[in-house]
């Protein structure tokens, strides 16, 4: 018979809170992120959660740091695969449109909205990440113009920064509809004004 270690227990523990914590997250009228009100929800003392996260600033980090992992590996896999590179580009931003789309509250953490009187390093880890990302896109954007597939005169930190600010747009409007605007809407259309022929 297997037994569950201290260890194993208390990451699982982590685990139900931070789920209950993105739980809260997606309702769409806000509700308030206390530690009574996660306790109550999972029918736990606080005490259960302090002894896991001594403060509500550890669970958002916690909550960040899986954005991290979560996307980047995403993001490497795509850039391993075989396709061109400007294919490469526009899975890039349907993947943070489409995390966007699946995990709402997550989301409010992208934009900070959740975070705008939490600690202020939450606030900076999200910016830090937003720097990742359009660093990946300029990447992505110079490996295009080296192998030719796009204009070799185009300016990619412009352009990456352009489609960056795209992105956060969509996420800012996913958020502030309460989650009714649909973060890949019209798309089709759109794609052909941020990746133009003239681009390709």
């Amino acid at each position: 018979m297997e037994h569950t270690s201290p260890s194993e227990k208390s990451n699982e523990k982590k685990d139900e809170i931070l789920q209950a914590l993105a739980e809260m997250l997606e309702h769409p009228q806000r509700l308030k992120i206390t530690t009574a009100a996660l306790a109550m929800k999972l029918g736990i003392s606080q005490s259960s959660i302090y002894r896991c996260f001594p403060n509500k600033a550890q669970m958002f980090e916690a909550l960040i740091e899986f954005i991290e992992k979560t996307l980047f590996v995403l993001i490497n896999k795509i850039l391993q695969e075989g396709h061109s590179a400007t294919q490469k580009i526009e899975n890039l931003l349907l993947l943070l449109l489409g995390f966007s789309r699946k995990n709402p509250g997550m989301t409010r953490i992208l934009v900070n909205d959740v975070l705008i009187n939490e600690n202020e390093h939450l606030q900076f880890r999200v910016n830090q990440l937003h720097d990742r990302l359009e660093a990946t896109l300029k990447q992505a954007l110079r490996f295009a113009a080296s192998e030719g597939q796009i204009n070799r005169n185009v300016n990619v930190t412009a352009h990456a920064n352009l489609l960056l600010c795209f992105v956060i747009g969509r996420w800012y409007q996913f958020v502030k509809s309460e989650f009714a605007r649909d973060p890949l809407v019209d798309w089709e259309v759109q794609r052909l004004i941020l990746l133009p022929s003239e681009l390709l």
